[in-house]
């Protein structure tokens, strides 16, 4: 599996796990305090998020990092 293909299942998981708990793009973009269209990219795997994107991810939907990371 190369990077973008892990990229790309991350934004599938993260996507996954805000559906399940009920929450819209623009209320999860709020909560993380970034931008709509960042959200977007990251979900659809377009961009690399950082880590600490990825922890304060994890935070807001109550889920651990290495639940979201492990793609393998």
């Amino acid at each position: 599996m190369d990077q973008n293909e892990i990229i790309r299942e991350i934004g599938n998981k993260i996507r996954a796990q805000r559906e399940l708990k009920g929450l819209t793009l623009m209320q999860f973009a709020d909560r993380l305090n970034i931008e709509y269209n960042n959200l977007i990219r990251i979900e659809k795997g377009r961009t690399n998020p950082t880590i600490g994107t990825l922890i304060n991810i994890c935070n807001c939907l109550d889920i651990k990092l290495k639940d979201l990371v492990d793609v393998y």
